[in-house]
């Protein structure tokens, strides 16, 4: 099926080099030039390590060496298949990904071997030990990626689940830089930790908030590595903003400190670089801040009669948006969808119930107001004190038809994910795409041609406009922060990311009865297509989010990192040069093949 590029213009970027001939590494840390090999090994080849080799990897990182099977051998006796509607227990199986796979693109498979790490020398040996028999190598933390980069066949997989102590800091100063840099308070988080985790420790427990994700079973390295938006990120900016120091095992095996005046570059890189390309990150420190007295959430929906109808529901609601939404309290989603229809989906932070109301008390009178518009689910505002966001005891008492909690015996109480995000376990995508919307286009004179844009999407699929992860409207100091990461530029300038998407059932190999619907995949991709087609023609340089984007994008270096890409691959020369840390469309991934296996360059 024909897919379109997110942009029209490629630019030349540089490519990996073939460093040396086949020959004898020059081990002298970040930056020496490697040994290059033309193939990475498979299962069976000549090279592959021996089960003695084997052995003596699992006897280095303290028994934790596991053979991974195909999670449906078994068929309908498969346990994994009592786990796949729980989110948590999909995360407990290293051989399961969140995702079962892409239509056209991928599908979930498990590595050959995995390392169940509890500690960084775990990751040191797992990361020695494929450097030096020439495997492919593959981190996992939470496990969402879309695209797949938690998961390759015939791989050694480091699978950090296990890393997941979450410690809080009243006055944290980075290391090395005492005298630049003031103490904070902040939250050392580490690699295998779910934003639930976070958010219990610091939010609930501490009184305090950290920038995270929205979907509470993410890992936070790999949001943060992405970039990372939450509902909040339009007042605290990006996860990867607010980043103060990582902990990072690169290519040559070495354990690094990554901050601002600590090997900056690689620090740099992993601000929004894309996670599992430059190394593998331990554990991150994060700034947390005060928390507001409220947070809170409007929903709505609205039928329109007509066409016409629509159009002006449409027009009212952008022009309400500029007007009373566009600064740092309101995040979340407007979505614009088939058969006339407006859903209102949106989150709030510093004010009071009563606030909200008011807020949106002029855009409810202008509906009610019309023949042509009906509302088909009821104007709701919502407000707790934030200390209760993400409080699991809370929630079952107050809310307990917003949350399905982790139900397996033992399981943390404060495990749970929102009603909304429990259909992603494992779900198989049939697209997805995302483009940055400029905040120029709120402007009077601008604002029609986005309804028009927006009426055309919605004639094909549908398109919903994430608020928060545009960061035009943020308070100065989210977007100084979020200007000296690797994030795209775009994003500072955005007033909304843009998705269109669908997915279906889980579709893992071998489980029973699943069977994709390919074609009707290809049919929901194609007008996905349209639908996006229909926001670039009046945003025809946008660029997408690299954790929410097109699978078969072409020019993806321009498309996630813009400008910034020249110094990512900078960065990733220096230190991968070997290319052992290779992802989907990840920096450097020009240089191999498709599955990570191949030189092509």
């Amino acid at each position: 099926m024909k897919r379109r590029d997110l942009l029209k213009a490629a630019i030349t970027l540089p490519l990996l080099p073939l460093l040396m001939r086949s020959g004898t590494a020059l081990a002298h840390g970040a930056g020496a030039l490697a040994t290059t090999l033309r193939s990475r090994l498979r299962p069976g080849q000549p090279g592959w390590p021996a089960a003695a080799e084997w052995e003596q990897l699992k006897q280095r990182v303290g028994g934790r060496l596991l053979k991974l099977e195909p999670p449906f051998a078994q068929g309908a006796a498969s346990p994994a298949l009592k786990q796949l509607a729980n989110p948590f227990a999909v995360g407990d199986n290293p051989a399961l990904t969140q995702t079962s796979g892409w239509a056209d693109a991928w599908t979930s498979r498990p590595s050959a071997y995995a390392v169940a790490a509890e500690n960084t020398a775990d990751v040191v040996a797992a990361v020695d030990f494929a450097r030096k028999h020439h495997l492919r190598l593959v981190v996992k933390g939470g496990g969402h990626s879309y695209q797949g980069t938690s998961d390759a066949p015939d791989s050694l997989l480091v699978w950090t689940r296990h890393m997941n102590q979450v410690s809080l800091h009243d006055t944290f100063v980075p290391q090395g830089c005492a005298g630049h840099v003031a103490p904070q308070p902040a939250v050392t988080v580490q690699a295998g930790a779910m934003w639930i985790d976070a958010y219990d420790a610091v939010t609930t427990k501490g009184g305090r908030y950290v920038q995270g994700g929205g979907c509470t079973t993410v890992g936070v390295a790999g949001l943060v590595q992405s970039g990372g938006f939450g509902s909040f990120s339009k007042n605290w900016g990006t996860a990867a903003s607010n980043l103060l120091e990582a902990e990072v095992v690169t290519a040559d095996g070495q354990v690094r400190i990554a901050n601002a005046r600590t090997n900056p570059e690689l620090f740099w890189g992993l601000k929004g670089g894309g996670g599992g390309s430059l190394g593998v990150v331990t554990r991150l420190t994060l700034r947390t801040f005060d928390l507001p007295e409220f947070f809170g959430a409007v929903n709505l929906t609205i039928k329109a009669n007509s066409d016409a109808a629509y159009r002006a529901l449409i027009t009212e609601a952008v022009s309400f948006y500029q007007r009373a939404l566009f600064n740092p309290h309101w995040g979340e989603q407007l979505k614009f969808y088939g058969g006339d229809t407006f859903e209102v989906s949106t989150m709030f932070q510093g004010l009071t119930k009563q606030q909200a109301e008011q807020t949106w008390a002029p855009f409810l009178a202008w509906v009610h107001a019309r023949r042509d518009c009906r509302v088909t689910k009821p104007f709701e505002a919502l407000a707790a004190p934030a200390r209760h966001l993400w409080d699991a005891e809370f929630l079952r008492k107050y809310l307990p038809n917003a949350i399905v909690p982790d139900d397996r015996p033992g399981a943390p109480r404060h495990h749970f994910v929102w009603a909304g995000d429990r259909d992603q376990a494992g779900w198989f995508i049939q697209g997805y795409q995302s483009a940055w919307l400029p905040a120029s286009l709120l402007q009077p004179g601008r604002q029609t041609p986005l309804v028009d844009a927006l009426f055309e999407a919605a004639r094909h699929f549908g398109v919903s406009l994430h608020l928060n992860k545009g960061l035009a409207g943020a308070p100065a100091d989210a977007i100084a922060r979020a200007r000296d990461t690797a994030t795209h530029p775009q994003v500072l300038e955005a007033f909304a990311l843009a998705i269109s998407a669908n997915g279906g059932d889980p579709a893992f190999p071998g489980m029973p009865g699943a069977k994709p619907d390919l074609a009707m995949a290809r049919h929901m991709a194609s007008s996905i297509d349209k639908t996006m087609d229909a926001l670039r023609a009046v945003a025809p340089d946008a660029g997408c989010y690299v954790s929410e984007s097109d699978y078969f994008l072409r020019d993806w270096q321009q498309g996630f990192w813009g400008g910034n890409y020249p110094r990512l691959a900078a960065a990733k020369r220096r230190y991968d040069p070997d290319g052992l840390f290779f992802v989907h469309h990840g920096v450097g991934s020009e240089g191999w093949s498709a599955d990570g296996f191949t030189r092509t360059g």
